[in-house]
């Protein structure tokens, strides 16, 4: 979790970035040379821009804008400077044959990447031990904010990585040693829980966080009638009935949008499964295997929304979800815990009190608000365009944390969005359905 109230300190700072770096490396290590220029997503950029992206967000953030220092290379700062926010795809999202070669040509070499980002590094880390990083009153450094913003952006972006690396070919990456999913787990057993009705608090007031980003600041208040949810997340195995029940082929599930790209993608189920003649796998991020049943479904929004209509059950809202995971989890699947999912269910620690399973870790969940902002929201000085560019209508809340969410953004207000039909994140879902 965060650093308490107590203002943030160089030496934590300090721990927290290298420690962040450190990560960064040992996940780029898992690569083999040949992946370095692959795209396995188109919507995202090459794997070559996400080394120089990194420390180029915290160095021009805290260095060049926060501090008003100079930085190290102006054109490959702009060069790497912004990610893309995914727009509609289809499952596979798989590059071109020439894709590598045209991204090489494109890119800088790895050479000249490694030399930005050592230098990058190095003014950032000089920052952190010398510099004043918390300014009372000035707009980016004021309780440090931009500290916290290149901590928690580089945290973010890891599970990025993560997700794109799992689409690369089994070739282009190497195992851990210690690489072992955990595949069994004690039987499922899904419970309707009832939830009363109350008032969901969402967001946060000012100085209740050490840090937090824009679209958690500010409260809303939001009153939610007494519902039922599901103990557990939706399975591969219960959503293997839906796939084999002709699910993806009634367009009475799906909205008229999503079942547009049912159709033009000719889609007939989840992105992470794949047929081997007659046995559905698994493509895990080393190996394939078996579908394993127990574990959470990984889908998109819109495939989530049309099992809950199979099933006569809902998507949570934003609020329902928090009314259920309160007192939020401190423990759960996340934290890099793994590399795949665990069965759903079989982790104690996470569950809450009134019985819910994996409301935090193994998978963020869906709900079905469309993201926007608390009231009063304003900007952030320290990365303006990190929520309002995406208050457009057409992402989805996701809340909790999957095994690839950093422990530092696990907290009751953080807030994850994407759009209905981006199929690549480690998404799951529960339905909801009202009280009898």
């Amino acid at each position: 979790m965060q650093p308490s109230l107590a203002r943030l300190d160089r030496d934590t700072a300090l721990a927290w970035y290298r420690k962040n770096r450190a990560r960064t490396a040992r996940l780029f290590d898992l690569l083999t040379d040949a992946a370095y220029y692959a795209q396995p997503i188109t919507l995202r950029h090459p794997i070559v821009f996400y080394e120089g992206h990194i420390p180029a967000f915290s160095l021009n953030t805290l260095v060049k804008t926060a501090l008003g220092r100079a930085g190290v290379d102006e054109r490959l700062e702009r060069l790497f400077a912004r990610g893309i926010d995914p727009d509609e795809a289809g499952a596979s999202g798989a590059p071109t044959a020439s894709t590598a070669e045209a991204n090489r040509a494109r890119w800088p070499d790895r050479g000249e990447v490694r030399r930005f980002v050592d230098a990058a590094d190095a003014l950032v880390i000089e920052a952190l031990t010398r510099a004043d990083i918390d300014v009372p009153g000035h707009p980016l450094l004021d309780r440090a904010n931009a500290v916290y913003t290149i901590l928690e952006h580089e945290a973010m972006h890891q599970e990025t990585l993560l997700y794109i690396w799992h689409r690369l070919p089994f070739e282009q990456k190497r195992a851990p040693a210690d690489y072992r999913p955990t595949l069994e787990g004690p039987a499922a057993t899904v419970e309707a829980i009832p939830i009363p009705a109350g008032t969901a608090r969402l967001g946060a007031r000012p100085g209740e966080l050490a840090f937090g980003w824009d679209n958690e600041l500010g409260t809303l208040d939001v009153p939610v009638n007494a519902f039922s949810i599901e103990s557990q997340n939706v399975s591969n195995g219960a959503f293997l009935e839906f796939v084999e029940s002709g699910g993806y082929a009634r367009q009475d599930l799906w909205t008229p949008e999503n079942w547009a790209w049912v159709q033009e993608h000719g889609l007939g189920h989840p992105s992470f499964w794949e047929r081997e003649g007659d046995i559905w796998m698994w493509r895990g991020m080393f190996e394939r295997l078996p579908l394993p049943l127990q574990w959470p479904v990984y889908v998109s929004h819109a495939e989530a929304s049309a099992y809950a209509r199979w099933r006569g059950g809902r998507l949570p809202t934003e609020a329902e979800y928090h009314l259920a995971a309160s007192p939020f989890p401190t423990e759960g699947v996340f934290d890099f815990m793994s590399w795949d999912p665990h069965p759903v269910g079989s982790y104690a620690p996470g569950r809450t009190r009134n019985g819910v399973e994996d409301l935090v870790g193994n998978g963020w969940e869906w709900t079905s608000t469309i993201f926007a902002p608390y009231p009063g929201f304003s900007a952030s000085a320290s990365y303006p365009e990190y929520s309002a560019d995406f208050f457009d209508g057409a992402h989805y809340v996701m809340r909790g944390a999957s095994p690839a969410t950093a422990r530092e953004l696990v907290r009751p207000t953080f807030r994850n969005w994407f759009r209905p039909r981006y199929p690549y994140v480690y998404a799951t879902f529960r339905c909801v359905t009202e009280a009898a």
